[in-house]
C-alpha cells in the first residue's frame, strides 16, 4: 500500500527521510514534486504531499528540518510558492472518525484538527481555501417523496432524470462550457467512450481506488431535448465499501430547479442497492452545493484547508 500510495501515479517526486544516525531508524519523511511535474501543476510552483514524523520524535523539529531541506531544493527550480492541495495527482486516503474504519480516497488539503495544522501555519503557510468533509451511511438510506414530486414536476418541463442510455448521441459541451469545466467534458467523453465500445474507462483518473473499472459504468443524468443539463456518476464501488463518483455537476441555465437535489439522491439509492456502506464527499465550505448534500442526509465530518507558502 505505502509503495502504491507513492509510486501511481509516475510523477517526477522527491522523498526526504530523516533517520537516527546511530540506528538508522526512520524518525520521519517528506513527500513533495517539482514544479511543472504533472500536466495540470502550476508551472512555478512546489506541491507538498505529506510530512509524517515518528509520534516519539515529535518536537525535535524533524518535520522542520526536513521541510526547510525541500523548499532549498525547489528555489534553485525557479519555485515561487508552494501549495499543499487537492490538485496533487498523489491522492492520500483519509479514515472517516467515529466509522467502522470507512475511508475516503483522497484529502484535499490538511485536516484543521491534525497536529500538522498548526506545523505548517507556525512555518508560514497560509490558508488560500477550505473544504468540508461530509459523510452518511447508507444502510438506512430512501428516497423522499419529494425526490419523486421534483422528478414528477422537472418531467413536465421536459427534463428527464434517471439513467443515461448511452446509445444516444448527447450533447453535453454546452453545460461544460457553461460552467467552464473540461474535468466535466473528460468525464463524460471518456465514459461515454466505454459505452460506444464495451471497454471500461481508460482514463486512470476515473478509476475507484486506482483499478480500472471492469466494464462500462452507468450515469445518472438530467436530459432535455437531447442535451445533457446535470450529471452525476458514473456509479462505481470502491472495497471499502464507499460509493464512488467523480462528483455533481448542473447546467446553470437550469439551477434551483432541485435538479442536483434529485440526481444525488438517486445517486445515493443506487448506491445502497448496489452494495455501497457509505457515502462521503468534499465541497467547498462557501459551496451552495452543500445544502443538497445535507438535505439527503450527509453530516458534515472535518474540514480541510488548502495552503501556500511564498518562498
Amino acid at each position: 500500500m505505502f509503495h502504491r500510495t507513492f509510486t501511481f501515479p509516475d510523477y517526477p517526486a522527491c522523498f526526504l527521510v530523516a533517520e537516527d544516525e546511530d540506528s538508522h531508524r526512520v524518525l520521519g519523511f517528506l513527500h513533495y514534486l517539482y514544479p511543472g511535474a504533472f500536466p495540470l501543476a502550476v508551472q512555478d510552483a512546489g506541491y507538498l504531499t505529506v510530512v509524517m514524523v515518528d509520534p516519539e520524535c515529535r518536537g525535535r523539529k524533524v518535520g522542520a528540518q526536513l521541510l526547510h531541506a525541500a523548499l532549498a531544493s525547489l528555489r534553485p527550480l525557479d519555485a515561487t510558492h508552494v501549495l499543499l492541495n487537492n490538485d496533487n495527482p498523489y491522492q492520500l486516503t483519509w479514515r472517516i472518525p467515529d466509522t467502522p474504519g470507512y475511508d475516503h480516497n483522497n484529502m484535499p488539503g490538511v485536516d484543521q484538527e491534525c497536529t500538522g495544522h498548526d506545523f505548517f501555519l507556525h512555518e508560514g503557510f497560509t490558508v488560500t481555501a477550505s473544504e468540508v468533509s461530509l459523510y452518511m451511511p447508507l444502510a438506512a438510506f430512501r428516497l423522499s417523496p419529494e425526490i419523486q414530486k421534483t422528478r414528477e414536476a422537472l418531467a413536465k418541463e421536459g427534463i428527464l432524470t434517471g439513467f443515461l442510455d448511452p446509445s444516444r448521441p448527447w450533447d453535453y459541451d454546452g453545460m461544460c462550457d457553461r460552467v467552464h469545466s473540461e474535468y466535466w467534458r473528460d468525464v463524460l467523453r471518456t465514459e461515454l467512450a466505454a459505452w460506444h465500445t464495451d471497454t471500461p474507462n481508460a482514463d486512470p483518473r476515473f478509476w475507484a481506488d486506482g483499478k480500472r473499472p471492469s466494464a462500462p459504468r452507468p450515469m445518472l443524468t438530467a436530459v432535455k431535448n437531447g442535451e445533457i443539463i446535470g450529471f452525476t456518476g458514473p456509479v462505481d464501488l470502491q472495497s471499502s465499501g464507499r460509493g464512488w463518483f467523480t462528483g455533481i455537476c448542473t447546467d446553470p441555465r437550469y439551477q434551483r430547479k432541485g435538479i442536483g437535489t434529485v440526481l444525488f439522491s438517486l445517486l445515493m439509492d443506487t448506491f445502497r442497492s448496489r452494495g455501497a456502506a457509505f457515502a462521503s464527499i468534499f465541497t467547498g465550505t462557501d459551496n451552495r452545493a452543500q445544502r443538497i448534500y445535507i438535505a439527503s442526509g450527509m453530516q458534515p465530518v472535518r474540514i480541510f484547508d488548502q495552503l501556500t507558502l511564498n518562498l
